[in-house]
């Protein structure tokens, strides 16, 4: 959910285009985003895992290893370029769809320079925040619907 939506309740055209940045992270690192993602590296979703990786020019490391054969290295770091693109805090630097399509579809397109994305930080998770988890219970409710009538 874009930032500017889940805080403010402001919704536009580049709020599809912070949940598509997501969704193109979430395919190419083979993992969802969510809060406790990586608490070891004080990034806690795979959103600011991503960027760490990406400014410490280690992108590749996020690689989905499903991928490797059929993704060129050059090909996964510009993937994650254009999903960080999609994923910046202020909504006025984040691209049109039509640009990220544009960009997908083109090789040789330059990309800006992404800055800081939105949910970047987070709470980190310590020893103690673990061994709590042990006492919550997951929300196992269901909803179901009885069409037979």
């Amino acid at each position: 959910m874009a930032p500017e939506y889940a805080m403010e309740g402001l919704y536009s055209v580049k709020s599809d285009v912070f949940s598509f940045g997501v969704l193109l992270l979430e395919i190419i690192a083979g993992r969802r985003n969510f809060l406790g993602f990586h608490p070891t590296n004080h990034a806690p979703t795979l959103i600011g895992y991503a960027w760490q990786l990406w400014n410490e020019t280690k992108g590749l490391e996020l690689m989905d290893p499903l991928l490797k054969d059929s993704c060129s290295p050059n090909e996964f770091l510009r993937y994650i370029h254009i999903g960080l693109l999609c994923v910046q805090e202020d909504a006025n630097k984040r691209p049109t769809m039509s640009s990220v399509v544009l960009m997908l579809k083109s090789e040789t397109s330059s990309l800006s320079r992404p800055e800081k994305p939105a949910f970047f930080t987070g709470r980190s998770t310590d020893h103690r925040d673990q061994e709590n988890a042990h006492h919550c219970s997951a929300n196992g409710l269901t909803i179901s619907n009885d069409l037979r009538r």
